[in-house]
């Protein structure tokens, strides 16, 4: 891999990505999402055309802002348990893998340039609830289950492999491992509450010592997702070594729970601004932060204000 293109921890820039995309797909685009899942999509032309729209807003303010970006492939639960409850054979699923990095390449052809770098991400959820910790994998059968996911998209071409919103250790361990056997960088992003612990119950630091400790190759750095950046800041704030390995954030706008986000009968767009302003503090304290973006609730505005407060131009 002497070729590859250098990832958002190694690159003197910043790095934006996308928001909410099942969010944003369900409450503005009035998509159905069965199981919440956005590589459903990618069934017929008019979903396809769906994914490609909301990925070119944020692809546009990347490059009127100088920022690079990193293209989330919309495959979060595409993995086979989902799949199942959708009705995907094994086959249709691993076709949607492909057909999803496909789409992300086609993205980064018309839009990436020297001025705005873009790299395939192929994105890796949980295979069961990413709120609520229920049967916890054994390290080694997260590396099996996850791998065929990842050996997929890595066929297909992608740059790294992100694992968003990761609530125990075990599994995060096994998708790191399935990762570095294949020779693709890995991310790993976990969730928080809002007392800034995983659902699992584990810290931040000792998570990210764990799977530092035990993935064999190490992931080549960590995230944050899903949780309004209250939730972590008092953790992130006392500045321990920890704290270097991570170099993304993808937050909610809004403060509630994973619970209470869950029972909300409206979405919780919280406020753009407000959260712009919360990421200048984030970069404050961590800057070595390169990857800025949004989860559950946030769309391209949120992304552009945060681009513009972190010293890019906003879009009109």
């Amino acid at each position: 891999m002497a070729d590859r293109r250098l990832l958002p921890h190694e690159a003197d820039r910043l790095f934006l990505t996308d928001g909410g995309i099942e969010t944003s797909l369900i409450f503005d685009e009035g998509y159905d999402l069965p199981s919440f899942a956005a590589f459903y999509l990618l069934r017929d032309g008019s979903g396809r055309e769906a994914l490609t729209r909301y990925f070119e807003r944020y692809l546009a303010i990347a490059t009127a802002s100088s920022f690079g970006f990193v293209l989330e492939s919309p495959t979060w639960r595409a993995n086979p348990d989902w799949a199942d409850q959708l009705g995907y054979s094994k086959a249709e699923l691993a076709a949607s893998n492909s057909d999803a990095i496909g789409l992300m390449q086609h993205l980064r052809r018309r839009f990436g340039g020297a001025a705005t770098p873009i790299l395939v991400s192929g994105c890796v959820g949980p295979r069961g609830d990413g709120y609520v910790v229920t049967d916890v994998m054994r390290p080694e059968t997260a590396e099996a289950y996850h791998g065929e996911q990842i050996s997929v998209m890595a066929a297909a071409g992608i740059d790294l492999v992100t694992a968003l919103t990761m609530t125990n250790v075990p599994e995060a361990i096994g998708v790191a491992r399935a990762a570095a056997r294949r020779g693709i960088p890995c991310v790993i992003s976990f969730t928080v509450e809002t007392d800034g612990r995983l659902p699992s119950g584990a810290t931040l630091a000792q998570a990210i010592a764990d799977v530092d400790a035990a993935a064999g190759t190490v992931p080549a750095y960590y995230m944050i997702n899903c949780a309004h950046p209250s939730h972590f800041m008092t953790e992130i704030a006392r500045g321990e070594n920890w704290t270097r390995r991570l170099a993304g954030v993808r937050a909610n706008a809004s403060c509630r729970s994973h619970a209470e986000l869950n029972e909300a009968a409206e979405l919780d767009r919280g406020n753009a601004e407000a959260l712009a302003a919360d990421f200048v503090a984030l970069a404050g304290a961590l800057p070595h932060l390169r990857v800025f973006g949004g989860c559950c609730g946030t769309d391209h505005q949120h992304v552009r204000a945060i681009a513009s407060a972190l010293g890019g131009r906003a879009m009109d």
